[in-house]
């Protein structure tokens, strides 16, 4: 009943900039944090920036400086932007949502991923 829906992935070269999104939707009571992953051939996934209500923002520190994480309550959606990428960027990026029904406790949710590619 809950989906995320990412956007914004493609190809671009070395210092390029793109901006992913994230739409929450279903039976939502609350989203307690939403973040964003990222998953590189032979690489474990890792977290790349979250963002919450009451602890604020998080970043690996291999995008600090260079990635912004924020969100729209209102429309439940959570962005990064993205800029001076690196070919070490290039991964599948997947939206994670903690998020509360009016008939459960919260739990996470996923979202399909997106790829972002960074190469000349």
């Amino acid at each position: 009943q809950v989906q995320l829906v990412e956007s914004g992935g493609g190809l671009v070269q070395p210092g390029g900039s793109l901006r992913l999104s994230c739409a929450a939707s279903g039976r939502i009571r609350s989203i307690n944090a939403m973040g964003w992953y990222r998953q590189a051939p032979g690489k474990q996934r890792e977290l790349v920036a979250r963002i919450t209500g009451t602890t604020g923002t998080n970043y690996a520190d291999s995008v600090k400086g260079r990635f912004t994480i924020s969100r729209d309550n209102a429309k439940n959606t959570v962005y990064l932007q993205m800029n001076s990428l690196k070919p070490e960027d290039t991964a599948i990026y997947s939206c994670n949502a903690r998020i509360t029904t009016p008939w459960g406790p919260a739990r996470d949710y996923w979202g399909q991923g997106t790829q972002v590619t960074v190469s000349s």
